[in-house]
């Protein structure tokens, strides 16, 4: 097995792949997705997903918007940093560094679950001014009990054993072990949804970097740094996310930003724009709208 994904052959049928580019910028060679015409719209997948998630959503928007869809750090195609920098100000600032090479400045983010705690670290380090923040099913906070004391140091543990990636990347080959991962997140997704997930996970490379990212994660930044936040906040909840509980959207807005709204999108879960992406766009669309945009 590979360790890495290559382009020509696993992005052969990627989705999109007319709207790919590779650029170079922070030191890594990125693979990002652009499209549509508009106001700039930057869109940031979470941990261990990659442009993939984007399949059916990304066209929904490209008709109202400018899109910058990159795969993060690690992931899918882009070239994975050293392990110190996955943390989370250090994604925040390669995605400033990539914003600044595109020569794009967003008018509106979109982060779904780590993505939307890379985008509020950006705006709180300077590295992008947007007029609004959309986390879609946001992991902003850290975990509570058990699972807190639990996730991180075996993330660790993980991170910096070779063998563990290409442990789970073997375990990818049994389709049913992947459903059952998809399935754990609240969301039913199509098969075709599923195979990427699979193709991904099988690269050994994008594994170690997902684990690098969890073991470098440090979201106590995010409770200090959500009440200096001034950027308008939207919290997209899917009522069925079994991965972000939907209370943790009720925590944000109570503890530390009073102003942010709470949309809640009955039936769905933690990957709800692969689920009813046309859905989830039109509340996207319905937000911009209140900017202007």
């Amino acid at each position: 097995m590979d360790d890495r994904l290559d382009w020509e052959r696993d992005g052969r049928d990627w989705p999109n792949r007319e709207h790919s580019r590779f650029v170079s910028a922070g030191g890594l060679r990125w693979h990002v997705q652009r499209m549509g015409q508009g106001p700039v719209l930057l869109m940031l997948h979470g941990t261990g997903a990659s442009t993939h998630s984007w399949r059916d959503f990304a066209p929904e928007l490209a008709e109202h918007f400018t899109l910058i869809a990159p795969d993060m750090p690690g992931h899918g195609f882009t070239d994975s940093p050293v392990y110190d920098r996955m943390s989370l100000p250090g994604m925040a600032g390669f995605v400033g560094e990539l914003v600044r090479e595109l020569g794009v400045t967003p008018d509106l983010v979109l982060g779904h679950s780590a993505g939307a705690a890379i985008l509020i670290q950006a705006c709180l380090d300077g590295w992008i001014a947007p007029r609004a923040i959309i986390s879609l099913n946001g992991a902003l906070l850290p975990w509570r009990g058990v699972p807190g004391r639990i996730f991180s140091p075996a993330a660790k543990l993980f991170a910096r054993n070779a063998l563990a990636s290409h442990y789970f990347s073997w375990r990818a080959k049994d389709r049913r072990m992947i459903q059952r991962l998809v399935d754990s997140t609240g969301s039913k997704l199509d098969p075709l949804g599923v195979d990427f997930y699979q193709r991904l996970i099988r690269s050994p490379a994008h594994v170690r970097s997902s684990l690098s990212m969890m073991a470098n994660w440090n979201l106590g930044l995010m409770e200090q740094g959500l009440p200096r936040l001034e950027t308008s906040l939207f919290l997209v909840v899917g009522e069925e996310d079994s991965t972000v509980s939907p209370r943790e959207a009720r925590r944000v807005r109570q503890h530390f930003q009073p102003a942010a709204e709470i949309v809640a999108l009955p039936g769905l879960g933690h990957l709800a724009h692969e689920e009813r992406p046309r859905e989830v766009a039109d509340t996207v669309r319905r937000i911009a709208a209140q900017f202007g945009l």
